[in-house]
């Protein structure tokens, strides 16, 4: 089976087939692509396949298909964490009823990209993509603390999302993401927000993940946890410890919410690029912050 005439690999410029391969098994899936190496490389959603050509990117002379895997689907909730597999969609995070803990995991999804993408773009893929730092659920998932379950040759390990970001380009042939791990403790909070060029229906010029812990009600409380992440800033999503910072021992008012978004601007170094220069990448901080912090003030029976 092929997919439609994409550029190879090893020729950005020239233009062929590459061969689609479906294995029966995650074992069967890690062992071929740990066999073709840099000839290969997993097709979950395929929408980052699917703009290569328009890029003139490489694209892999053989993928190993995912989708028909159940060890990488699905949703499960449990009383403290989500696990969400590595092939569900934006649309199944989207819909998810989830506890307050995850409401901006939820918002990214909801809102990323356009209604095409998201009812294919999986969460191993927004994660995986190498050069896309507009990746909506990076930053919601940063905040969230999540950690992503890996599998490969020597079996399977858990970690950190962060660390994962980091060493994102040095990854071994054949691991995969199966699943990815959310905390939502009772109490925890989360928030989304993101600017586009045009309001919506495309990818972010910057976004704010907030994912707090509140002592006393939402709307008067004061923050006694915080985790701030950054996307579409930077080349890849990150993570903002004076952000956090300043919002940890304060009330979670408009003008904390703002600058919390401030020191997550001085910590930046923006991108330039097409859609927005670097310098607006980092002024929409504070006032994208300060929304962020208003949609964590609503009573938890409303935020769900």
């Amino acid at each position: 089976m092929t997919t439609a005439s994409p550029p190879r690999r090893t020729d950005p410029g020239a233009i062929t087939r590459s061969e689609v391969r479906r294995p029966a098994s995650l074992a069967d899936a890690v062992r071929e692509l740990a066999e073709l190496g840099a000839d290969g490389a997993p097709l979950a959603g395929g929408t980052w396949v699917m703009r290569a050509p328009l890029h003139g990117a490489p694209v892999a002379p053989v993928y190993v298909a995912l989708d028909g895997l159940a060890e990488l689907r699905g949703v499960r909730v449990t009383d403290d964490a989500v696990e969400i597999g590595a092939t569900a969609t934006h649309d199944e995070l989207a819909a998810l009823d989830g506890p307050p803990a995850l409401a901006g995991l939820i918002e990214a999804a909801r809102r990323s990209a356009f209604p095409a993408v998201r009812s294919v773009a999986t969460v191993g893929g927004n994660i995986a993509a190498d050069g896309f730092p507009e990746a909506d659920l990076v930053p919601a998932l940063l905040a969230a603390d999540a950690q992503v379950v890996l599998v490969g040759v020597d079996g399977e390990r858990t970690e950190e999302l962060a660390t994962y970001l980091a060493s994102r380009r040095e990854r071994p042939a054949g691991e995969l993401i199966v699943r990815v791990v959310v905390p939502a403790p009772a109490g925890r909070r989360s928030a989304f927000e993101r600017l586009t060029v045009r309001g919506g229906g495309e990818y972010a010029i910057a976004s704010v993940a907030l994912s707090l812990d509140l002592d006393g009600d939402p709307r008067n409380g004061t923050v006694s946890a915080a985790r701030v992440a950054v996307g579409g800033v930077e080349e890849v999503a990150r993570l903002s410890p004076a952000a956090a910072a300043a919002l940890v021992g304060n009330p979670l008012d408009d003008g904390t919410a703002e600058r919390a978004g401030q020191a997550a601007a001085d910590e930046c170094t923006a991108r330039e690029g097409l859609d927005a220069p670097a310098w607006y990448r980092l002024a929409v901080l504070p006032a994208l912050a300060r929304r962020a912090a208003a949609a964590l003030t609503t009573p938890d029976d409303e935020q769900k």
